[in-house]
């Protein structure tokens, strides 16, 4: 291991010498929106002996998926490790951090850089609900292509990541609202990654979500005041 993967490992292990709470993460009884956005925890502790079934992902990605997107291209794919084998092969690419072995599954959020190419499916889609004319279906498809189409890979990157980061968000509400706890991690090396799962060229890694039961809550949030990042009209 490099003293600089190492010094990375520590730094993410870091919080696990937190003072923390033995409790277990807060079961909630109220899920509305509010409710759920003001208990959801990042949760490092799992239970390593609670599985999810395909199904209950499945649901939890389905909500997830209706988050907005640019264009509507939905460029968001997912790949789910579930299987323990599979977890303890990402162990090492993701600095070794144990929720990766714990949680139920970890879900791999990814964008397709080359979503723009579906949107003759998707416009098509909404020409069939009676909701757009073949000829504005047409015009819209066209105008997609040539913009998204002719995008440098960095400025599609960037739309992927955006849009990804809306996905992600609302996966991990949905997972709270449902009873599961989460944690989102940008700290993996993406290129052992990408070699490690055969993951194809156009679609980049956005973050890793381990989801399960918590075994242990998350440190109170810590949030700045909105008079420190708050500004009306103009800076």
């Amino acid at each position: 291991m490099s003293l600089k993967s190492s010094a990375k490992e520590e730094y993410l292990n870091k919080i696990n010498e937190m003072k923390l709470s033995q409790k277990k993460p807060k079961e909630l009884e109220n899920t509305d929106f509010f409710t759920v956005a003001e208990e959801r925890r990042s949760v490092r502790h799992y239970d390593p002996m609670f599985k999810m079934s395909k199904e209950e992902i499945e649901e939890l990605l389905h909500i997830a998926v209706q988050a907005p997107s640019s264009s509507n291209l939905q460029p968001w794919r997912f790949l789910v490790i579930q299987e323990q084998e599979m977890k303890e092969k990402l162990l090492p690419i993701a600095n070794n951090q144990k929720q990766i072995v714990d949680a139920s599954a970890v879900i791999a959020v990814l964008g397709d850089i080359n979503a723009y190419q579906n949107a003759e499916k998707i416009y098509g889609a909404v020409v069939e609900k009676g909701r757009m004319t073949e000829e504005t279906k047409d015009f819209y498809v066209q105008s997609i292509n040539q913009h998204y189409g002719n995008l440098p890979v960095d400025q599609a990157t960037n739309v992927a990541m955006i849009d990804g980061g809306l996905v992600s968000m609302q996966l991990m509400l949905a997972a709270k609202a449902k009873g599961y706890d989460t944690v989102p991690m940008g700290g993996f090396d993406h290129n052992k990654f990408i070699e490690a799962f055969q993951v194809p060229e156009n679609f980049k890694p956005i973050m890793l979500i381990s989801v399960g039961k918590g075994i242990q809550e998350g440190f109170d949030k810590v949030r700045l005041p909105l008079q420190d990042i708050l500004t009306w009209n103009t800076f």
